[in-house]
């Protein structure tokens, strides 16, 4: 009886450390190539409202002064409108 106690008992043992190693080559092939902790997208603050919002998703006006990005296009026809009574 105790024989066979022994027997599953090892079993279980060699059943558990083969089902983890399989999880952790699982959970390692999964992980996507690349650096650790890349930084996907920044985020950048609207000049007209001060929202933040991702530079992906912004919509982006070229100026000579450099790139802005707003959060949506309103705000981009405010800060032009703006900038266009200020200068004339």
């Amino acid at each position: 009886m105790i024989r066979i106690l022994v027997i599953l008992l090892g079993c279980y043992i060699a059943w558990r450390l083969i089902r983890g190693l399989l999880r952790k080559k699982a959970r390692t092939e999964a992980m996507p190539e690349g650096p650790r902790g890349r930084i996907d997208d920044v985020m950048v603050k609207d000049p007209q409202c001060g929202t933040y919002v991702a530079r992906r998703d912004g919509i982006v006006e070229k100026t000579p002064e450099g790139e802005l990005v707003f959060c949506s296009r309103e705000c981009r026809e405010k800060y032009l409108a703006g900038q266009k009574r200020s200068e004339g």
